[in-house]
């Protein structure tokens, strides 16, 4: 179980966000989905939902690439420790693009239920992401 849950977990990181393969958002993610992300004002819910961040993130950043530095499981949870990096091309959440190249490091916790993703918890960091960016501040960010 924990090796078949870590599987859905890699493809869904590589595949999905990585590679923004959308096509497998519905065989990976559950109809009852809940995604708490940082830098997203509100829960995701459901494939749809997970499938627009998606879309944002990988039009802003075309080039977008996550590495898994590590995954393990416990019960039907599975943490991954990732980094992710792209170029910024497109706007971001009212950021017009920079054309700069960051990387960021995050941790998400999923949880795994009948061989699909029903939960989701992830951290990034990203005021990293948005110094990378050029945002100097909060303010700054709001006036865009």
């Amino acid at each position: 179980m924990a090796d078949a849950n870590e599987t859905i977990v890699r493809r869904a990181v590589e595949e999905i966000l990585g590679k923004g393969n959308l096509a497998l958002v519905d065989e990976l993610i559950a109809p009852n989905y809940v995604g708490h992300v940082t830098f997203i004002p509100e829960t995701m819910r459901g494939p749809e939902a997970a499938r627009k961040v998606v879309q944002t993130f990988r039009t802003a950043f075309p080039d977008l690439t996550f590495t898994i530095e590590d995954l393990f499981t416990a019960g039907d949870k599975v943490a991954c420790r990732f980094t992710a990096q792209g170029t910024h091309q497109g706007e971001l959440m009212g950021i017009r693009p920079t054309g700069r190249r960051g990387a960021v490091s995050g941790i998400a916790l999923f949880r795994v239920v009948n061989g699909k993703i029903v939960e989701e918890w992830a951290n990034w960091d990203a005021l990293s992401m948005l110094q990378q960016l050029g945002v100097r501040s909060i303010e700054e960010l709001r006036a865009a």
